[in-house]
């Protein structure tokens, strides 16, 4: 009997080694592939390389393996399709190789992601736009700014904590609540070449502004309002009441990620699409590279209700396969086996 380190160190005794994703062709034998690998051979930096970590996004698979079987299926020009797209982890690994890709996905959001993390961008216009909306924002909000009287700026024509949606009001405090809000408005309302880019900073730093504890970014169960003992961090910390700290944070890191991307990318063609693909008459393709959503485990529009509380988009959660208010149950697991056969048998 071996306990659970002594049966990792027997895996990696032998000469054997994790295979490397770059190194697959498409004459690698399958049965050579090592896929087991551990944080040691792949840290979490290279997991989330580039624009794979322009926002969190829980469920998604990791893209050295996308790349592996990229890598070994398909070729230069040739179509792969992702059917449940999500965040767009094949779409961006098969521009990489040159391999044109479709994807669709039945959460708005997600959509979203996937086009901007793939788009083609002209980076001085990247930086111009992203240091203007935030230097708008943070002369708008930042009312103890020393600086503040000596800088020139129409305020914002309106009360942006007035807002009628009961979960912005619930979930961030005023002064978060108005920073968002203003980036938003700005979004609207000033003419930006690349406003999908600006709605996900908005959305990232939503995210980490709730109130909610540090712990448990991902499916917050309630409002935190008071000081609590943090796991995470093994003292008492209190929830954030702002968001310009974030606003700010994620844009440089935005910055920098589309910059590293900027040096892989190639002009292989993506499109991404809003759709249910139980209904999608789908265009020639030479194959499917997809992680299938979870059976009752995952609400894929849940996870990111504050994007589209913020950004105003179409919940169709009713319409996910597997969706995680349907349980588990044999019954769901009946109907989700049904509802991905009837995707693959339209592919087909």
């Amino acid at each position: 009997m071996f306990t659970k380190e002594e049966k990792r160190v027997e895996i990696y005794s032998s000469d054997e080694k994790p295979t490397n994703s770059s190194s697959v062709t498409s004459k690698t034998q399958l049965e050579s592939l090592n896929l087991n690998w551990s944080e040691k051979d792949l840290s979490e930096k290279e997991r989330t390389k580039h624009v794979h970590r322009l926002h969190p996004y829980l469920g998604k698979f990791i893209p050295q393996l996308v790349e592996i079987f990229l890598r070994k299926y398909f070729k230069p020009g040739q179509i792969v399709l992702d059917p449940f797209c999500g965040s767009g982890t094949t779409l961006v690994q098969a521009n990489e190789l040159g391999i044109n890709s479709i994807g669709f996905d039945i959460s708005e959001f997600n959509v979203l992601l996937s086009q901007v993390k793939t788009a083609k961008y002209n980076m001085d216009i990247v930086k111009k736009e992203v240091h203007d909306i935030l230097e708008k924002v943070r002369r708008a909000t930042q009312k103890d700014n020393p600086q503040l009287d000596l800088l020139k700026f129409e305020p914002i024509p309106i009360e942006l904590n007035e807002t009628n949606n009961e979960y912005l009001k619930m979930w961030f405090a005023p002064q978060a609540r108005n920073e968002l809000l203003t980036y938003k408005y700005l979004i609207d309302t000033e003419g930006y070449n690349y406003k999908d880019l600006l709605k996900i900073i908005l959305s990232r730093s939503a995210r980490s502004a709730r109130l909610t504890t540090h712990y448990d970014l991902d499916f917050p169960k309630q409002p935190q309002t008071e000081s609590y003992h943090c796991h995470k961090h093994s003292r008492m910390c209190t929830p954030t009441k702002e968001a310009f700290k974030f606003l700010r944070r994620y844009s440089f890191d935005t910055i920098r990620r589309l910059e590293e991307f900027s040096h892989l990318q190639t002009d292989a063609e993506v499109g991404v699409y809003h759709a249910d693909c139980r209904e999608v008459d789908f265009p020639p393709i030479n194959g499917i590279v997809t992680s299938p959503p979870y059976v009752g485990l995952i609400d894929y529009h849940e996870q990111h209700a504050y994007g589209y509380h913020l950004l105003d988009l179409k919940d169709k959660r009713e319409c996910e396969i597997g969706a995680a208010a349907n349980g588990s149950s044999i019954k769901a697991k009946e109907e989700y086996q049904k509802d991905i056969a009837e995707v693959f048998q339209r592919v087909s």
